[in-house]
């Protein structure tokens, strides 16, 4: 505590630039205050210094724990002293607000997930993460760590002992930021190598691009945007009602909205006056849906919208109550609704009523919920806590529920697969674990990781989706791949890449034939992948490996959402009224959602077998 730098510089400040610095008596200096030797300076850059050269060079600046006068600086003026550049926008923000700034590009999920995973972590895993992740930062460095291992942990302890616990946090705290704006960074670079430009939207032809694998025949180079809807904020979950004619969507703004299909608006309208004047004694809120009748008039609407677009362009119905951002939304056959959220509840909604009907409350976060295929009455809900819960709707309690075991217990992603005969969930870990349906007895797991290189561990399962008439499931995960499991002898079928997943909640699903697999990406795109590609005969390219994809940049922002429409010949039939060719109304309906809550809407026209010719010789 009574050392003084013989540089001449005040004992409160330490310069972490010192250690790069081409001053060799500066460096001398701090190198006898850290008892070592100026002649091994090289080796000490070299090592374990190189992380904190690493950042020093990229903060560019020094960080004081005190004053002149020696008055012990606040976390809080420590941190204000680093900045952290945003390479979206070039704005240098203090690292003490960098975290505040960050839930806008990260899903809040994960942020908590974060913060959970952290706090599990003993002591001595989190000091085995701390030194694997200055391993990995050594290694992506051009000169390689030449000093034993012993010498590097030495040298290291001694240089954080020296800076101090403040500095220390400062230093751990910085990295991490560092890491996010890096990756943010590398995923933007990722979406360059997608497509060059923008794509047009609006009648036009959407601008395809394909891996470099892929060399054709193209099954989506026929994509035409027909729609935006508007939503709020980011957009956090997506699903079709079953019937094809509804669309749910919700996210950060904690409001459920239904869209309706405009050839649809009519029938969902009268269905919804006739039961508001079967009620003799209607609830302020069953008034309001009368009054409400004159105002949402279906003749403004079709008034205000283009022709071609196949949804009203206003949310048939909006849903409040929640109090955080919605995580996962279901339907059922009935057109009950369950949403789930940050709140820890799931509520229960019908599309005829605007009141919540039920509330099912949780210990933690309730990340996936599914109504139960063969009996609505059911819904299962995946929670934070650990626990896969059954319940009963009709009794508002738990039918069953059992807890997943292991050092990390939190559920990501749950489903029912085999038409309701089993449940599963997906975990933070990689896992995915399969229980019995009516008594959520343990059956089997699936470790959902690669067997070597750096997915040889676990990562967070972030969608689980059975396959339309097939026994297998598609698993999504943040080691950016997506995987199709066959539930007969849990043997991986196929796997998926080219998407970028590493962090987010994002989810593939199916076509409504499951010959396709759509997924949104944080580098802004949205990836199609035959969910069985055709390989030539003569090709030597593994049959269990697909990265032959086709992708269009249309967003602005990370993709959050992708989903085909269950029934996509009502909507193509609707797009294409009007039109005088009476061409075969087959092909495929895509919506995708983004992080600035922008909803899109595409038909793609399935082009005739065999057939070659390019998008404008079919329109």
């Amino acid at each position: 505590k009574s050392r003084t730098p013989s540089n001449g510089r005040n004992s409160s400040t330490y310069p972490l630039g010192s250690l790069s610095s081409n001053n060799a008596e500066g460096r001398g200096a701090t190198y006898s205050r850290l008892g070592l030797s100026p002649r091994n300076s090289r080796e000490r850059r070299r090592s374990a210094g190189d992380e904190h050269d690493l950042l020093a060079s990229q903060l560019n600046m020094f960080v004081r724990t005190r004053t002149d006068s020696g008055k012990q600086l606040s976390d809080l003026e420590i941190l204000e002293q680093v900045t952290v550049l945003n390479l979206d926008t070039g704005e240098r923000v203090p690292l003490s607000i960098a975290e505040d700034k960050l839930p806008q590009c990260i899903n809040p999920l994960s942020l908590h997930i974060m913060r959970l995973t952290s706090e599990y972590v003993s002591n001595s895993s989190l000091e085995k993460e701390k030194e694997s992740d200055e391993e990995s930062i050594d290694s992506k460095k051009s000169c390689a760590v030449t000093e034993e291992p012993g010498r590097v942990k030495r040298r290291t302890a001694a240089f954080k002992k020296f800076l101090g616990s403040t500095v220390k946090k400062t230093v751990h705290k910085a990295k991490t930021i560092a890491q996010e704006v890096s990756t943010h960074a590398r995923h933007r670079e990722d979406a360059l190598e997608v497509v060059d430009e923008v794509c047009p939207t609006g009648e036009q032809y959407i601008k395809l691009k394909a891996s470099n694998s892929h060399k054709g025949p193209y099954e989506f180079d026929c994509l035409q945007h027909v729609q935006d809807l508007e939503h709020v904020g980011p957009v956090w979950c997506m699903k079709f009602s079953q019937c094809g004619r509804l669309l749910a969507t919700a996210g950060q703004d904690r409001v459920l909205r239904i869209w309706v299909l405009r050839n649809a608006y009519p029938y969902f309208l009268d269905l919804r006056s006739k039961y508001s004047e079967e009620k003799v004694s209607p609830t302020p809120s069953q008034e309001s849906l009368v009054s409400q009748k004159s105002v949402d008039d279906p003749n403004v609407h079709f008034s205000e919208m283009n022709d071609r677009a196949p949804f009203m362009p206003k949310p048939f119905c909006t849903y409040s109550g929640h109090t955080s951002d919605l995580l996962d939304v279901a339907w059922s056959k009935n057109y009950f609704m369950l949403s789930s959220s940050m709140d820890k509840t799931v509520r229960l909604w019908h599309i005829l009523r605007k009141e919540c009907l039920c509330c099912f409350q949780h210990i933690d976060f309730v990340t996936a919920i599914a109504f139960h295929p063969k009996d609505d009455r059911f819904f299962l809900s995946g929670s934070l806590d650990g626990k896969l819960r059954l319940w009963n709707i009709p009794d508002k309690k738990v039918a069953v529920w059992n807890e997943v075991d292991g050092q990390s217990k939190l559920i990501t992603a749950a489903n029912f697969c085999q038409n309701g005969k089993f449940a599963v969930v997906g975990s933070y870990d990689g896992r995915c674990i399969f229980y019995t349906t009516d008594h959520l007895k343990y059956h089997t797991q699936i470790h959902v990781r690669s067997s070597r290189g750096k997915n040889s561990t676990g990562r967070k399962i972030s969608g689980i989706e059975p396959m339309p008439g097939e026994d297998k499931i598609l698993v999504t995960s943040n080691d950016s791949r997506i995987r199709l499991y066959d539930l007969r002898d849990l043997n991986l079928s196929c796997k998926y890449k080219g998407y970028v997943n590493t962090s987010s909640q994002i989810k593939a699903s199916f076509s409504h034939d499951g010959k396709f697999i759509v997924s949104g990406s944080e580098n802004q795109c949205i990836y199609i992948w035959k969910t069985h590609h055709d390989y030539s005969k003569f090709s030597s390219v593994r049959r269990d490996r697909n990265d032959f994809w086709e992708g269009v940049k249309v967003h602005n922002a990370v993709v959050t959402c992708a989903v085909f429409a269950p029934n996509p010949e009502t909507i193509i039939r609707q797009i294409e009224e009007g039109n005088e060719s009476n061409g075969s109304s087959n092909g495929y309906v895509l919506i995708s959602a983004d992080f600035n809550g922008s909803i899109k809407v595409f038909f793609n026209k399935t082009k005739p077998k065999h057939s070659s010719l390019p998008a404008s010789a079919l329109a």
